[in-house]
């Protein structure tokens, strides 16, 4: 099966996730680590997203999403901020939404790579 570039709605789900997290801390109250977290995890998640949408037959791409999904996630008790409950949720959903996309979408780019028989 050919993936067509642009195509992926799990890229497209981690992307739009990467981009809201990078904006949370304008609508959401914040301390400067949560803000700077958010920030920097949001922006890297949707380069990664970017680079998948780009390159859907990338392997790579779906262990950098999974990894940023695991680091988003655990971030709010890794650096302290568990307690602001708005920072603490953005995170946790953004972290579940971009490690679901990659299962959904990694089999059929596993299928895609030229190396894989």
């Amino acid at each position: 099966m050919i993936m067509g570039k642009w195509s992926r709605w799990q890229d497209w789900g981690a992307l739009l996730a990467g981009v809201y997290a990078f904006l949370s801390p304008i609508w959401t109250t914040s301390t400067a680590a949560a803000t700077w977290t958010l920030v920097v995890l949001g922006i890297v998640t949707a380069l990664v997203a970017l680079w998948s949408l780009a390159v859907p037959a990338s392997v790579a791409t779906k262990w950098l999403l999974a990894l940023m999904g695991v680091l988003v996630f655990i971030s709010p008790w890794v650096l302290g901020f568990h307690n602001l409950t708005g920072m603490a949720w953005t995170a946790w959903v953004v972290g579940v939404v971009t490690f679901v996309a990659v299962p959904t979408g990694s089999t059929r780019a596993v299928h895609a790579h030229p190396m894989a028989t």
